[in-house]
């Protein structure tokens, strides 16, 4: 039996091409049928397994994610809260309304 899902689907390919080609007796017919059915089989637990494995792998980063969003949640209203303090009212900017001040046209 193949370890791998690689070496299984391998296996099918060349059980395939050897009932596409050959003139098969119903036995080996039967055989290669049920030889087919193992691979498959063994092929689906296998993406079973890979697919729960990066759900698995998802969720937590997900979870991480939510951790980091929360965290920065809390920074980002801290945030908010010091630049509402320190907001400059545009009629107080030099130059008047409407017109930046000079820091913004430094590079």
């Amino acid at each position: 039996m193949p370890s791998t899902y690689r070496q299984a689907i391998e296996e099918l390919e060349v059980i395939l091409r050897s009932l596409e080609t050959d003139t098969v007796d119903v036995d080996d017919l039967t055989t290669r049928v049920e030889r087919s059915a193992e691979l498959i089989r063994l092929c689906r637990h296998k993406l079973r397994n890979a697919e729960a494995s990066l759900d698995r792998i998802f969720d937590t980063l997900d979870d991480e994610d939510a951790a980091d969003s929360s965290a920065a949640g809390a920074d980002d209203e801290l945030d908010e809260e010091y630049d509402d303090d320190n907001e400059v009212d545009s009629h107080e900017r030099p130059g008047g309304p409407g017109r930046p001040d000079q820091t913004s046209w430094l590079f």
